[in-house]
């Protein structure tokens, strides 16, 4: 287990770390949760310390190639406003 850390997010960086957190070992992508840069969201949540693993996905449709799904490794607790859980 590695160290305990706190961070801030707060916007769409906190949407993001809302949705890995409920979606679990399902991961999140941009086709199941559509946002305008999750990719993005995701890198902000990487430099912050947060552990999120990214796994490539085939797709087809009218643009076939690949996706990332992205699975949250780290254990996150969302803290209360006022710093209680």
């Amino acid at each position: 287990m590695g160290d305990r850390f706190r961070i801030v997010v707060s916007g769409r960086v906190q949407w993001a770390l809302d949705r890995l957190r409920e979606a679990g070992e399902r991961g999140c992508t941009s086709i199941t949760h559509p946002a305008p840069r999750l990719a993005a969201y995701v890198h902000d949540l990487r430099a912050l310390g947060v552990e999120i693993e990214t796994i490539h996905e085939p797709h087809e449709g009218d643009f076939p190639g690949y996706h990332g799904r992205y699975v949250l490794r780290s254990t996150v607790t969302r803290w209360a406003e006022g710093g209680t859980a």
